[in-house]
C-alpha cells in the first residue's frame, strides 16, 4: 500500500528542486537578455552563445530529477525500491535547433520595431517571448522525461497534478482526467503541473476527481450563469481541448481557440 506522507514528501520535495531551477535559469537567461547593446545580429549570436548551453544543462538536470521522483512514487506505490535508470533527453525537445528557437525573442524584437513600435515596448515583447520560450522548454524537458520514466517502470496511466501556487482553469479541469502514459502530458505557455503515476494498470476511467470537477463547475457557473442539476454544464469536453502543436505536441487549448497553419500562408 502506498505512503501518503511520503508521497506527499517526494512531491513537496520535488516540486522545491524544480521550482528552484526554473526560477534561477529564468533570472539568468533574462539577466542576459537585458545586459546586451543594440540587439542586432551580432548580440543576438552572444547572447545564443553565452546562455543556450546552460538551457541545455538545465533542461537535463530537470529530466534527471523528474526520473528521480517518478521512480521512487511508482517505487512505493508497488512496494520495491527506486532504481531511477537517467534520461537523456533531445537537444532539440521542439524538433527545432535550439540555436534557432532562442534567437527568436531577437526575431520578436526587430518584427516589433518594422511595426512602428518604440523600442522599449519592443524589446519588452521580444523579453516576454524569452520567458514564454524558457518556461515552455523545461516543462517540455519534464514531460518527456515523465513520459520514457513511466514506460520504462510500466505504468499505463497517470494524471496531471497541480503546483502548489496558483492554478488556471485549463489545468484545473484537465487534472481531473486520466491520462495514458504512452502520450505525452497536454501543457500550455506557463504551465507548471507535474505527471503523477496512476497506481495499477486498470483503466480508472476517463474522469478520476469528479468532486474537483464539479468545484471548477460551480466556479466558472457563478461567473457564467451556467449551470444544471447534474453539475456537468457545460460539458467541459466541448470546451477544453487537446491540439496538436507542430513543436510543442499536445497542447491545452480552448476550443474556439486555432493554431495558424501552411493552408493560412497567402499563396504568392
Amino acid at each position: 500500500m502506498a505512503d501518503e506522507a511520503l508521497q506527499a514528501a517526494l512531491s513537496d520535495r520535488y516540486d522545491a528542486l524544480t521550482g528552484s531551477l526554473r526560477d534561477r535559469l529564468i533570472s539568468f537567461v533574462l539577466a542576459a537578455f537585458d545586459s546586451l547593446g543594440d540587439y542586432r545580429d551580432s548580440d543576438a549570436a552572444e547572447f545564443i552563445e553565452r546562455v543556450l548551453p546552460v538551457v541545455l544543462g538545465v533542461q537535463q538536470q530537470m529530466g534527471q530529477l523528474t526520473d528521480a521522483y517518478l521512480s521512487a512514487m511508482i517505487a512505493d506505490m508497488l512496494g520495491g525500491a527506486a532504481a531511477p535508470a537517467g534520461v537523456v533527453l533531445d537537444e532539440a525537445l521542439r524538433g527545432v535547433p535550439p540555436d534557432e528557437v532562442y534567437r527568436r525573442p531577437f526575431v520578436q524584437t526587430w518584427t516589433a520595431l518594422s511595426r512602428g513600435a518604440d523600442f522599449v515596448d519592443a524589446l519588452g515583447q521580444g523579453r516576454t517571448r524569452l520567458l514564454s520560450i524558457t518556461e515552455t522548454d523545461l516543462q517540455l524537458a519534464r514531460t518527456h522525461a515523465a513520459r520514457e520514466s513511466m514506460e520504462r517502470s510500466g505504468a499505463r496511466f497517470f494524471r496531471r497534478r497541480l503546483s502548489s501556487g496558483k492554478n488556471c482553469a485549463l489545468c484545473t479541469i484537465a487534472s481531473t482526467q486520466r491520462y495514458r502514459v504512452a502520450e505525452l502530458m497536454p501543457i500550455h505557455p506557463g504551465c507548471h503541473c507535474k505527471p503523477e503515476p496512476l497506481p495499477g494498470n486498470r483503466d480508472p476511467g476517463h474522469v478520476i476527481d469528479e468532486e474537483l470537477l464539479r468545484e471548477a463547475h460551480d466556479a466558472i457557473a457563478r461567473d457564467t450563469g451556467q449551470s444544471d442539476r447534474g453539475g456537468r454544464a457545460p460539458d467541459y469536453r466541448n470546451i477544453i481541448v487537446t491540439r496538436e502543436h507542430g513543436e510543442i505536441g499536445p497542447l491545452l487549448a480552448v476550443r474556439r481557440n486555432h493554431f495558424t497553419g501552411p493552408e493560412d500562408i497567402p499563396a504568392a
